[in-house]
């Protein structure tokens, strides 16, 4: 594991053919020496992968049984000198009963082997006719090994995890995944990161995408990594089909998947943080409220590190954009259920409170418009005519035009109430009564509009017995980005948990729900509105001049930030690293270092802010809200990060 905490893995699957066992490690030893080449840390074979799985009958030959075994310490010996350790499927007979075992090799060593412990005997399965249980099955092993000649003694039971450079590693075999209580629950319970499973999976129809669900759930069960190698190409098809699955999952993610039906042998390769799924071990409490399970042994791998040191995510895809689905169908289907968590939320405050009347600044931006619009839905969900939901424009001294007419438009189209309330003579008092200048563009300036706006929200919804819908939004709340007692306030905000990147795929959402053309139209020319609060007085041509992303940075790399920091508890360095993969050709590292700075020290100094943050919905797992997700000082220091930062050369 290298100092940004990736392990590499692969899965791999050769071509076989059913006890040529010559020709069956030639395929394991071409794809360690293809992958080595990769610096690959750990690599997984499928089940029964020297014999071959479908050998049936051939398993009661003593020629084979004692050729595989042979064959385990020509492979130790040939790989000797190469920096990897590998997970091979080998037939082990102990005394009486013959095992199918997981055998863990490195440096010229078999480290140990872990036996199956469901032996599936249903269907088209009939293993217990060969192959006993290993659950009681613990202790060591001797062993001839014919390249030196000499009995070697190795630990043999499905209690054994294997330490490979500060990586904990336990072992399933293929229906040890699909029982009820698999094995690997107990193997991370004991401290394994990574679980792999050496596998002989058939295909049949709708079984893959099953196999998939169960890969994924039970690496996020296990908050693990999950590595599972299946058998392929030149398996009996006497009565089956095998396609030789490769997957590597993390924490639900599948990281890599192999393609089915392809002829000759594959693999995949990816980078698996065990680093974030500690940390997500440590968070979530619930996972080690259990007993820890101390009988397992730890066979140390003394041949690790490997070359994973110089892996730096190279098989990891970075998701430039985590609050977003890449996939457009799942986009689709998240926006929908979120605005329907926004709408639900706010329905449920409503009619506990008794209440029949919604007040919203209305600004013509894309925040305001995402809460006029999930309001619009919660008084649906309840019943209530739209003209209930009072929608104020407030211009100032930087509306314009633009934005104006949008939000007039959209009030009309939602039929809605509208009331427009001019702030300019209220704050130009209020900058005469402080003794302001009223020209001076200085926070002053900018804040006694924010609050002038509040007030007139507040006393409106406390004139028609209603209540404020706030509609500042997560990546605001990070940053610091609204003014204290102004838009930071609000008597319920809707969009507290939304990052910036995601409103507006929620906005085209409702356009695109939408049957009334006209909506859409206004919809789409606000989602193409620049991000502005619209503070400092426009251009001469009308134009917004004061664009927020030039002040406090691109929210794309703010959100990359607010989700790698508070999801996975990332330090500066790590995210750093990991922005400059995601944006490369986007932002070069001295651009990506500056706001991220930037961040950082907004991020501490305005949480103040969020401690006093009014009630609002969460939608997912990222959010700041004092009552739940995040709590922290406001007078904690950024030094320890901002330090960090200082010691980054930008790539």
């Amino acid at each position: 594991m290298n100092n940004y905490g990736y392990f590499r893995t692969a899965a791999c699957s050769p071509a076989v053919r059913p006890g040529d066992i010559s020709l069956n490690i030639s395929g394991i030893s071409a794809r360690i020496k293809e992958i080595t080449a990769k610096n690959v840390d750990l690599a997984v074979f499928p089940e029964l992968s020297i014999t071959g799985y479908t050998c049936a009958d051939l398993f009661d030959q003593t020629l084979l049984i004692e050729k595989a075994g042979a064959a385990m310490f020509e492979l130790a010996e040939k790989h000797k000198s190469d920096p990897i350790l590998f997970v091979v499927g080998v037939p082990v007979r102990v005394r009486a009963r013959l095992y199918n075992c997981a055998a863990f090799i490195c440096r010229g060593k078999v480290l140990g082997l872990v036996p199956k412990t469901y032996i599936p005997n249903y269907g088209e399965f009939y293993e217990k006719r060969w192959f006993a249980s290993g659950k009681d099955l613990h202790g060591e092993i001797s062993l001839l090994n014919p390249s030196t000649g000499r009995e070697e003694s190795i630990p043999i039971g499905a209690d054994l995890l294997f330490n490979a450079g500060g990586v904990l590693i336990g072992a399933e075999i293929c229906e040890d995944l699909w029982v009820p209580n698999p094995p690997a629950v107990g193997l991370v319970e004991a401290g394994a990161d990574i679980i792999v499973n050496l596998s002989a999976t058939n295909e049949l129809i709708g079984k893959h995408a099953y196999l998939l669900d169960l890969v994924r759930s039970q690496s996020a069960r296990c908050r693990c990594g999950y590595v599972y190698a299946s058998a392929g190409t030149g398996e009996s098809s006497t009565d089956l089909a095998f396609s030789g699955n490769c997957l590597i999952a993390e924490n639900g993610t599948l990281l890599a998947e192999s393609e089915r039906f392809t002829m000759g042998a594959k693999s995949v390769i990816a980078d698996i943080d065990v680093e974030i799924l500690r940390r997500d071990r440590q968070h979530f409490d619930t996972f080690s409220d259990h007993t820890d399970n101390c009988n397992l042994r730890i066979v140390d791998c003394n041949c690790l590190p490997l070359a994973s040191g110089v892996a730096q995510a190279a098989f990891r895809t970075v998701n430039a954009h985590p609050f977003v689905d890449s996939d457009p169908k799942r986009l689709e289907e998240r926006c929908a259920e979120i605005s329907s968590i926004q709408a639900w939320g706010l329905a449920i405050r409503l009619k506990a409170i008794n209440c029949r009347t919604a007040v919203i600044g209305i600004s013509g931006g894309l925040d305001s418009t995402l809460a006029l619009l999930v309001t619009a839905k919660a008084f649906d969900m309840l019943g209530l005519d739209h003209n209930g939901i009072i929608g104020v424009t407030m211009p100032g001294f930087g509306t314009t035009t633009r934005t104006k007419s949008n939000a007039s438009c959209l009030m009309e189209l939602l039929a809605t109430t509208q009331l427009e309330v001019p702030i300019g003579d209220a704050v130009r008092q209020h900058f005469s009564d402080i003794g302001h200048d009223g020209i001076t563009p200085d926070v002053t300036f900018e804040n006694s509009q924010a609050r002038e706006r509040t007030q007139i929200l507040m006393d409106i919804a406390n004139k028609h017995n209603g209540i404020v819908i706030g509609t500042g939004d997560l990546s605001e709340l990070a940053l610091g980005w609204c003014t204290y007692n102004g838009d930071q306030m609000s008597m319920y905000g809707v969009n507290g948990s939304i990052p910036k990147t995601l409103v507006k795929y929620l906005v085209a959402g409702y356009a695109e729900e939408t049957d009334n053309e006209q909506l859409r139209k206004v919809l789409l020319d606000i989602i193409d509105t620049p991000i502005s609060p619209e503070l400092l007085p426009p251009s001469e041509k009308n134009e917004i001049q004061q664009k927020t992303e030039d002040l406090v940075g691109p929210y794309e790399l703010h959100d990359f930030f607010i989700y790698n920091m508070l999801r996975y508890g990332m330090p500066p360095r790590k995210i750093y690293h990991l922005a400059c993969k995601a944006f490369a050709g986007v932002y070069d590292g001295a651009t990506i270092l500056h706001w991220l700075r930037t961040f950082y020290r907004r991020f501490f100094n305005q949480q103040f802010k969020r401690s006093c943050m009014p009630d609002g919905i969460k939608v997912g797992s990222v959010t700041l809200s004092p009552r739940g997700d995040w709590r922290m000082p406001s007078d904690a220091s950024a030094a320890l990060w901002l330090a960090e930062l200082d010691g980054i050369n930008a790539e």
